[in-house]
């Protein structure tokens, strides 16, 4: 299930390109940031020498009305910048299939899936849990990492912590989506699910589809 609207005071880091410049046989990836870590750390594992990220700010996923005229943008750019092969690192992630309109008039490709969790899951383990996760409030590495300047404080739950429950009484549990076994992050999972008065659990789900999906975008230029 989404995560809550955020009030306008919360921020994200700008966006960022990491790699080098562009070439006709680089891929350019369009990606959300919360995925940027992750996005990287794939591209190291697996050599993808070929994959450029440019990342839109995070912020965009707590505002999805803005996804797609940031992403048109950005196509736009990339292709005056020179590249010629691009994939765009979001699932449809709430866009209601505006951003499947305008992928489908630039002729780009996406990560396939409604939202990031379920790309992290993978697509058939997610579609199994997808009932039972209706009143699941997903973490993932980056949600842990960023809990307090994502949630806890533009909320106000420092100061006023039983207003979680006006904000995430639809909830029932904390489902943390691990891309990595770190136990400082698990904690702070955990402390998330008790702040919220939620159950908890935790799914090792690693990169889940993401990792699969860059390669595929990668080979293309090769194919």
């Amino acid at each position: 299930m989404p995560s809550p609207a955020l009030p306008a005071a919360a921020t994200a880091a700008p966006a960022r390109m990491a790699g080098p410049p562009p070439a006709p046989d680089k891929v350019l990836v369009i990606a959300c940031g919360m995925l940027a870590r992750e996005i990287m750390a794939i591209r190291e594992r697996l050599a993808l020498t070929h994959l450029v990220l440019k990342c839109l700010p995070a912020e965009l996923h707590f505002h999805p009305q803005r996804i797609t005229a940031a992403v048109d943008a950005a196509i736009m750019q990339a292709r005056a910048d020179g590249y010629r092969h691009i994939f765009v690192g979001y699932a449809d992630c709430g866009t209601g299939g505006m951003l499947d309109k305008v992928l489908d008039r630039q002729g780009v490709e996406r990560l396939a899936g409604p939202h990031c969790f379920a790309v992290y899951q993978g697509a058939a383990a997610f579609a199994a849990v997808a009932e039972a996760d209706v009143t699941a409030f997903y973490m993932t590495d980056f949600l842990c990492r960023q809990f307090d300047a994502f949630f806890v404080r533009p909320l106000g739950l420092d100061r006023h912590p039983e207003l979680a429950q006006d904000f995430f009484g639809n909830y029932k549990k904390v489902v943390y989506l691990a891309q990595t076994e770190d136990a400082g992050l698990e904690q702070v999972a955990r402390n998330a699910a008790a702040l919220l008065g939620l159950a908890y659990e935790r799914r090792l789900t690693r990169y889940g589809d993401l990792g699969p999906a860059l390669a595929r975008a990668h080979a293309g230029p090769e194919t």
